[in-house]
């Protein structure tokens, strides 16, 4: 199913995916690493604000503009670029095994890329490895060259593998509850399904 997210990627050389799977293997979470810390703060303070937001509105208001008044001065403190920086919205094809997205540069057969993936509506972060399986050159909706990135999952947590699994049957039933009251008419398919 593909589908717009918050997305971002980086190329892992094999030595740091090594570490990072033998400390997995380990029981130590490939979450617990000082580079994540900004994006599951977000991530965390966006949940919290959105579980508030149904109880007491004008608080959650009041401390979401906080909340932005706090980045924009510690972005003067330190205008080094976070992770959260990197997430764009592109069209990603996901599955419980895998995903395909497309890249303006092509990656290497082999290679492990670290994904970034904060999937809507209550903002779930996932961060998993991918092996690419395949890579190849096509043109995007303005005929610019683009690279169609297919990958297998190597380490992803279970919990993530779910939620992944979990929003795709939504996404799902979505498309199939609009074909129902368009009357049936097929809606065409995204690019890459």
């Amino acid at each position: 199913m593909t589908s717009r997210l918050l997305f971002a990627v980086r190329t892992v050389s094999r030595e740091r995916f090594a570490l990072i799977k033998a400390d997995c293997d380990n029981g130590i979470s490939p979450y617990n690493r000082a580079e994540l810390a900004d994006i599951q703060a977000f991530i965390g303070g966006h949940d919290a604000l959105c579980r508030l937001r149904e109880k007491d509105r004008e608080l959650a208001d009041f401390l979401q503009h906080l909340d932005s008044k706090l980045t924009v001065l510690l972005r003067k403190i330190d205008p080094t670029p976070s992770l959260l920086d990197t997430l764009e919205l592109q069209d990603v094809n996901i599955s419980g095994g895998g995903l395909a997205f497309w890249s303006p540069r092509p990656h290497d057969v082999g290679a492990v890329l670290e994904h970034y993936i904060v999937i809507p509506p209550m903002k779930t972060f996932i961060c998993c490895f991918g092996e690419v399986t395949s890579c190849r050159e096509e043109t995007d909706g303005s005929g610019a060259k683009v690279y169609r990135v297919s990958e297998k999952f190597v380490l992803i947590m279970e919990d993530d593998r779910e939620a992944l699994i979990h929003y795709n049957f939504e996404q799902q039933g979505r498309v199939l509850q609009r074909r129902r009251l368009d009357g049936g008419t097929p809606h065409p398919a995204p690019r890459g399904e």
